[in-house]
């Protein structure tokens, strides 16, 4: 670290210089981000993928459907209303761009008295273009409108970055003001806000760059702002709050020097905490895990470095010009009430830890109702005339009721001989011996001949095996035979999922490939929970060797994982609480099935951003005096103050995405906000002081630790 403080205070400008450069490249490139983002993220290689390209290539499924709403307006008779739909279609049709439409003027089931629907299919997975043109065709049709999976995806595109402007202006003025009273100065309030729009705005340009060849989620847009402006602005409030005690008595090359070697090693410690925890995501196999990863590992990178170069940088050219503007001035009065606040708790560690740990107790008891699921249409806000399409047609027609398994059976001599028929038949019966089965479709039940021997006969004679044809082109492509099984049970159900796990774990007659949103949903919810315990350890592991390296103990550590592990099960009770409950006016949903390991993964890290700086503070006291209790209160006295400051911008910035429409970035933006304010109060301001006093010396017990004179003569003189 003092060859790091060295080499910034002399090469300060070519820093900058460095920094402007790299702002203005990454910042050109920054703006293409939207463009290039895809769906959700909800996407795993698997069976599920791997029918769906058998769907595509052999049984020529489409590669994208989207709906056609159509809604009879007051002013239309029966009549007119369909004269209306079926001049929409013929006018879609006469574009060329689809493969086929299912009109509702041929499909009783696609139309009521009032309402319908067209669902229009295309052989191509990229079709933005085409529903551009299609939405300016309908565009003065009264009653019409377009939803369906690939608009859903892009209007959530929309709304996030909708969400991103709200939130950057509700967070970043309110973290102004929290940064005005904590330096009091307006120019040292700017500059943390400064390195955080640099730091963002970095990583969104090498993002862009990464999404050249990385297909990455939508709520990248989100949840990078999100991770860099937070931590950004809470390493420099940190690093600027040591660096103005330092300049007190030393110069600033030396204060700059001084910071670098103390703050800077914190800084370091807590990015790394971080980094690991959003690292820890890649081992879920899950697309939205790996991009938020990516997107959260570049900016937190990027905001370390920018921590550590370029803010001792500016604060280098700035000088004493960084306390102008002193609009709020500081009063030392308030140490004393944190000195004050910080004895009440050691003269009371027993009572107020239990107290503490009651509180976060009744927490946790919502925890066990928790319900997770999948975000689908209903992540996207009802403002949106795709979410309002798509509602309009679950209610009246009833999608959502019944849910279909695709079945892939193989045979190597193809299904059509006497003997495939029989096997065919035989497999059929045996799913339907499942009670969840309504109905399958097949070649037996399209042709209305249930008998095996009987169709085979059929299949002989010309006159029959033509009116067939078509029944078998569809169901049977040589030695692959398709079987849409459709359930009575919800596809969102852990139910459906177990009963697809269990189809897929079975020792069937021939090889089967299962799909369907079923085996989608159930492939996303094993994928999790089969990794996170993996994902779990990684971080926990990590993060204990990296505090024990930083404290040399044992103990501290511990402690402070097993507080983060209590806050956060405290926090997602509180969210099933809020969102399960449908309190505060927030619509009533599940959770979304991303938010436990999202959550978890980056708030240990950013809690671990004040257990470090804390600690820090506090080790270095204990070193030079040797007394845990003298150390534990200066070292709250002089942090509680900027701990308090820095959680709460952290908590402003992810509270405001509060605001946002989008349900799983409200959810993660409460979720965050949450935890943090609970870490920053419950946890650092009366349990990490508690369990400190009533450990004692044991804090800092490290086995075959060498003691240094220093701390051997504080010792004595204690």
């Amino acid at each position: 670290m003092n060859v790091l403080g060295k080499g910034v205070t002399r090469f300060y400008k070519w820093i900058i210089s460095f920094w402007i450069i790299v702002a203005g490249v990454f910042g050109y490139f920054a703006t293409e981000l939207p463009s290039i983002l895809g769906g959700d993220g909800f996407r795993t290689d698997g069976e599920f993928e791997s029918v769906q390209e058998e769907l595509s290539s052999s049984f020529d499924f489409p590669e994208s459907t989207i709906l056609l709403l159509m809604e009879k307006e007051s002013s239309q008779n029966k009549e007119d209303f369909n004269q209306s739909i079926q001049q929409t279609i013929k006018e879609i049709e006469n574009l060329e761009l689809t493969a086929s439409i299912q009109s509702p003027l041929q499909n009783d089931e696609l139309k009521k008295k009032d309402v319908a629907y067209a669902i229009l299919a295309f052989d191509h997975s990229d079709i933005s273009n085409e529903i551009k043109t299609i939405e300016q065709l309908i565009d003065d049709n009264p009653g019409q409108s377009l939803t369906g999976a690939s608009i859903i995806s892009s209007d959530i595109n929309k709304a996030s970055q909708n969400d991103l402007k709200r939130a950057e202006l509700i967070g970043l003025p309110v973290a102004m003001i929290v940064l005005l009273f904590a330096f009091g100065s307006v120019i040292a309030s700017i500059v943390p806000v400064l390195i955080g729009v640099v730091t963002v705005v970095s990583a969104f340009g090498i993002l862009t760059l990464v999404g050249g060849s990385v297909e990455l989620s939508v709520f990248l847009l989100n949840v990078v702002p999100m991770i860099g402006l937070a931590l950004s602005i809470d390493f420099s409030l940190l690093f600027i709050n040591r660096y103005r005690e330092e300049l007190k008595k030393a110069s600033i090359r030396d204060a700059i020097q001084t910071t670098i070697r103390t703050a800077g090693r914190s800084i370091i410690f807590s990015a790394v905490c971080v980094f690991i925890g959003l690292g820890a995501m890649l081992i879920i196999q899950i697309d939205i895990f790996q991009t938020i990863a990516i997107g959260g590992m570049v900016v937190v990178l990027l905001a370390v470095i920018s921590a550590l170069s370029l803010l001792p940088s500016v604060l280098l050219v700035l000088g004493h010009s960084l306390n102008k503007w002193m609009i709020i001035k500081q009063k030392n009065s308030n140490q004393n009430k944190w000195r004050k606040f910080s004895g009440f708790v050691m003269k009371r560690p027993i009572m107020l830890a239990v107290l503490a740990l009651s509180v976060l107790a009744i927490g946790i008891l919502p925890v066990q109702s928790m319900k997770l699921s999948i975000p689908d249409s209903e992540a996207l806000p009802t403002s949106f005339e795709s979410r309002q399409a798509i509602d309009t047609i679950q209610k009246e027609f009833k999608t959502n009721e019944n849910s279909i398994v695709y079945v892939v059976a193989e045979r190597p001599n193809g299904w059509t001989s006497k003997e495939g028929l029989k096997e065919l038949d035989q497999l059929i019966a045996e799913l339907k011996t499942e009670s969840s089965v309504s109905s399958i479709e097949s070649i037996f039940s399209v042709s209305d001949i249930q008998s095996s021997e009987k169709l085979f006969l059929a299949l002989q004679k010309p006159e029959t095996s033509q009116k067939i044809e078509p029944a078998l082109n569809y169901f049977i492509k040589e030695n692959k035979a398709l079987l849409p099984v459709h359930l009575s049970i919800d596809a969102s159900s852990s139910k459906a999922q177990e009963l697809v796990r269990a189809w897929s774990e079975k020792d069937w007659s021939h090889p089967l490939q299962f799909g369907g949103q079923v085996k989608f949903n159930q492939e996303i919810f094993d994928e999790i929970y089969n990794k996170v315990g993996l994902c779990l350890i990684v971080i926990l592991g990590s993060t204990y060797l990296i505090l024990m390296v930083a404290f040399r103990s044992l103990v501290i550590p511990l402690k402070a994982i097993v507080m983060n592990m209590i806050s956060l099960t405290s926090t997602f009770g509180i969210l099933v609480w809020i969102f399960q409950g449908g309190l505060f006016g927030i619509p009533q949903s599940e959770i979304a099935l991303v938010l436990p390991v999202l959550v978890f993964s980056l708030v240990f890290g950013l809690s671990m951003d004040y257990e470090v700086f804390l600690i820090s503070r506090i080790h270095e006291i204990y070193q030079e005096t040797g007394d845990n209790t003298l150390s534990t209160i200066e070292g709250l006295t002089s942090t509680s103050k900027i701990i308090t400051s820095a959680a709460l911008i952290m908590i402003v910035i992810t509270g405001a995405f509060a605001f946002t429409g989008v349900m799983p970035v409200k959810q993660i933006g409460i979720g965050i906000a949450i935890a943090i304010f609970i870490d920053a109060t419950i946890i650092r301001m009366i349990l990490v002081p508690s369990l400190m006093k009533l450990l004692g010396d044991w804090n800092w017990w490290m086995p075959f630790r060498n003691k240094s004179k220093q701390y051997l003569k504080a010792r004595k003189a204690s």
